[in-house]
């Protein structure tokens, strides 16, 4: 079968013996038959990680975005519960491999000694089933070699660390550097069968992930978690989803012990959203929801954000849900975080292979 791609809208041709290869790799049938991907990283029940996929936490700097990962990784070390994470990695993939591309050995020590204390595993002694690499002092570029190099020969990793991928880039900002690594992350998990579970820091004015590989990964990631320092308390931290394919967990929160150990705060109280005393998202099913945005917005990208608004107050007003501004602000961040609506160049589209 050959393939004739417009000369303007790709960098190169397939001839036709290239593409024949590719097809076979491409091409879904609805005759094929696919094993259901396995889970391997839950929260209260909710799967926020699977086989094949990535994940992302994020947060702003001392929020302890780290000792939240340490115990996703204690969980699967141990193959059970720390925190409120529970892991099960299957027996031909239990090695767990950890980057860190922004600490001093000494500090990664430290995490790397922190992680085992949770998994209730000795520290005076290796490990074949964790490793630990440092990658501080390399370039970005070499950076993904390396993690290319060890994936390729580490048959057995089920579960990757990157903290943080903000490091595996030159350009923060830069579109196409940040979908390639997007790109690479997908075919890292999918190719090796794993799951890679990364970190990248969010604005300090707002709640948005960092750059346009935040943007990415919110679109992409099968879970994006929350790690915010309690208002309440400022030796607490709270995690929540910020963005899931699965059903939404309860958020929980915990502090750091006298054994500098992460440990779950037992009857913590959340504060209510100030937008969700406004706006009961309980009012609109699924099925409105779509309704609504595909009123609003059909197929089209609908570029600059008063317009965004504009389409929302015109697709909910169409099912009888007249609101005004605020509360339409407040709907938008919903949408957003629940992924019903999404990012695409410099404007937002309808995405209506949501998970409500």
């Amino acid at each position: 079968m050959a393939y004739y791609p417009h000369p303007k809208s790709c960098i190169y041709k397939l001839n036709s013996r290239d593409f024949a290869a590719l097809w076979k790799t491409i091409h879904l049938k609805v005759t094929d038959t696919y094993e259901v991907p396995p889970e391997i990283l839950w929260v209260n029940g909710s799967t926020i990680g699977t086989l094949g996929n990535f994940s992302a936490s994020t947060g702003k700097a001392k929020s302890k975005k780290t000792f939240n990962i340490s115990a996703i990784v204690a969980a699967a070390l141990k193959n059970d519960e720390v925190l409120k994470y529970s892991a099960y990695l299957p027996p031909n993939k239990r090695k767990i491999l950890y980057v860190d591309t922004e600490q001093s050995k000494y500090h990664c020590h430290k995490v790397m000694e922190r992680i085992l204390r949770l998994a209730g595993l000795p520290t005076d002694k290796d490990r074949d089933d964790f490793v630990f690499i440092v990658l501080r002092e390399q370039t970005p570029d070499k950076r993904k070699q390396i993690i290319g190099y060890m994936l390729e020969n580490m048959p057995d990793v089920g579960l990757l660390i990157i903290d943080g991928i903000r490091d595996l880039m030159y350009d923060i900002n830069s579109p196409s550097e940040s979908t390639d690594l997007i790109n690479l992350l997908m075919r890292w998990s999918s190719g090796y069968n794993l799951h890679i579970h990364t970190v990248l820091h969010l604005n300090k004015g707002d709640d948005n992930t960092r750059g346009h590989i935040g943007t990415e990964l919110n679109n992409k990631a099968e879970t994006v978690l929350q790690i915010t320092k309690s208002q309440q308390d400022g030796n607490i931290s709270e995690v929540k989803a910020m963005h899931i394919r699965d059903r939404e967990f309860d958020p929980f929160a915990f502090r750091i012990n006298d054994n500098a150990l992460p440990e779950i705060v037992d009857d913590y109280v959340f504060q209510q959203p100030k937008q969700d005393r406004n706006f009961s998202l309980a009012e609109l099913t699924e099925r409105q929801h779509r309704e609504a945005l595909e009123n609003g917005f059909g197929k089209q990208v609908v570029q600059g954000y008063s317009n965004v608004i504009a389409a929302l107050k015109q697709g909910y007003a169409s099912i009888g849900y007249e609101r005004g501004r605020n509360v339409l602000v407040s709907l938008n961040k919903f949408l957003v975080n629940k992924r019903m609506i999404v990012k695409e160049g410099k404007g937002y589209r309808y995405n209506p292979d949501f998970h409500y």
